[in-house]
């Protein structure tokens, strides 16, 4: 599939580059930690991240004061696999360039949505790059077989284990962890533990 740059016209619907921020710290504690030798991890949040002062300046500027946590995804990953949203902007930044695979919430239509209506996007390492919360996303991408490590920045507790109340509607069945809406393609792991399978076509991959 095509892929786009963050810089591109056509990202300016799912999130915009946030400029201003030294980051290099902040790559060189990710490059600390050691790839998994398949598959993906995730932490909401580390300790040594966020003890770098860009963990201060998202958490006073980004999210204006709002309590936050500052964790990564890492590992290697080239498919689609699932989509999810918050109920808040996500910001990532890269210790390499990676590839986020987007789609609009409103495209959920009838509790499905056609992985036709995805669109790929390259970030260079160390921006800061804005995810708004109508967008859907997931696990990112990498750009080679060397994998790939992305910090994620989001509201404090969030991707945390929660009991689930009682369903109110649809939206509800796609509630996977506290502010985490998810939706599944039928080949993902994650329909095979329970999640919401919304995801149709192809399971596509970059």
């Amino acid at each position: 599939m095509k892929v786009y740059s963050v810089f591109d016209p056509e990202f300016a619907e799912f999130g915009k580059v946030l400029e201003g921020y030294d980051t290099s710290a902040l790559v060189a504690a990710m490059n600390d930690i050691a790839l998994p030798e398949s598959g993906v991890a995730y932490e909401p949040w580390i300790d040594s991240l966020e003890k770098c002062a860009v963990f201060a300046d998202l958490k006073e500027n980004a999210y204006g004061g709002m309590p936050i946590e500052l964790g990564m995804c890492w590992g290697h990953n080239i498919a689609l696999n699932c989509l999810e949203y918050h109920r808040s902007s996500e910001f990532n930044i890269g210790a390499t360039d990676f590839i986020l695979i987007l789609a609009k919430q409103d495209r959920i239509i009838d509790g499905k949505l056609d992985s036709a209506d995805v669109k790929a996007f390259r970030a260079p390492a160390g921006a800061v790059v804005e995810v708004y919360a109508t967008s859907l996303h997931y696990a990112p991408c990498q750009v080679d077989d060397g994998g790939f490590r992305v910090a994620v920045v989001l509201p404090r507790e969030t991707n945390t284990a929660i009991d689930k109340a009682a369903a109110k509607g649809f939206e509800d069945k796609l509630l996977w962890a506290r502010n985490k809406w998810l939706i599944a393609h039928p080949e993902a792991a994650e329909a095979a533990q329970g999640a919401y399978v919304g995801i149709t076509g192809k399971n596509i991959t970059v």
